[in-house]
């Protein structure tokens, strides 16, 4: 470890031990797992909470995936469903789409943390994630959340080597965002929307596919990969059975994004004015 990275790395262990006792928003992701780990290593089990949400916007493998590792380090996991869809501006899918969201997430975590006598809640917000377009930030700023991986300066990369050092089987994991991230914006959200993309990712997760989206323009699907999985998805027989699966699904439309997969690319869209 170098010596930025450990002084990283011991400004997050202060910022934690400071806090006492934490709520942690759980993903099931590289950051959180690594602020998770480092939180129950710091402050001790019995002094953090895991809360994740298991709503209809999550990715169900994803929530399997977050309940083994809590289990492995051995912290409380409480389970929520912030039911969005009854949120009428979640649902509207506007550019606001995450503030809304975090909001009730945010209150809900909150709650938690005054039944349980905890005095935090965190979340795995991380230093790159400040410049990207996130209206969620702004709801977690509106209600106090801390984020100690951004407090401590801690970048993707950082997070990566940490969780590797930690021995932490998300040190390579993708980013999953929920599904919703997935709707072309002005696209009403809605949970056969939603299952359609999970189907479809799922499906494509068994072609051997690690890092990609299938990104829902109502009748079209487009499939964003790296450029060296081009020929996998371009290629028979995958071709086929991904037109047959996506078609089933009731796509009328498939097709292959030639810039590649890029987080974000549905930001793209927006507009100086749609941001602020």
């Amino acid at each position: 470890m170098t010596g930025e990275l450990q002084q990283k790395y011991d400004t997050l262990k202060k910022i934690l031990n400071d806090l006492g006792s934490v709520v942690v928003a759980y993903s099931g992701g590289v950051d959180s797992t690594l602020l998770l780990k480092v939180a129950v290593d710091t402050l001790g089990d019995k002094n953090v909470l895991a809360c994740i949400s298991a709503g209809v916007v999550e990715p169900k493998h994803v929530l399997k995936r977050a309940k083994k590792i809590t289990k492995t380090l051995c912290v409380r996991l409480q389970t929520i469903d912030a039911d969005e869809l009854k949120d009428s501006h979640f649902v509207a899918n506007k550019a606001d789409r995450c503030f809304h969201c975090k909001s009730h997430l945010c209150q809900e975590l909150i709650d938690i943390a005054a039944q349980k006598g905890l005095k935090q809640v965190i979340f795995g917000t991380n230093l790159d994630d400040l410049d990207d377009f996130r209206p969620g930030n702004r709801a977690m700023k509106l209600f106090g959340i801390r984020s100690p991986l951004a407090e401590a300066k801690l970048t993707k990369q950082d997070i990566r080597s940490l969780s590797r050092k930690l021995k932490l089987e998300t040190a390579d994991v993708p980013s999953s965002p929920c599904l919703a991230s997935r709707l072309a914006y002005g696209l009403q959200i809605s949970a056969k929307r939603l299952t359609q993309i999970e189907k479809a990712e799922d499906f494509l997760r068994t072609l051997g596919l690690i890092e990609f989206r299938v990104r829902h323009h109502e009748s079209i699907a487009r499939i964003e990969v790296h450029q060296e999985d081009f020929k996998k998805i371009a290629t028979e027989p995958n071709r086929s059975k991904i037109i047959k699966k996506l078609k089933f699904l009731g796509f009328k439309y498939i097709t292959i994004d030639l810039q590649g997969f890029r987080s974000g690319s549905l930001n793209e869209t927006l507009s100086k004015s749609d941001k602020r």
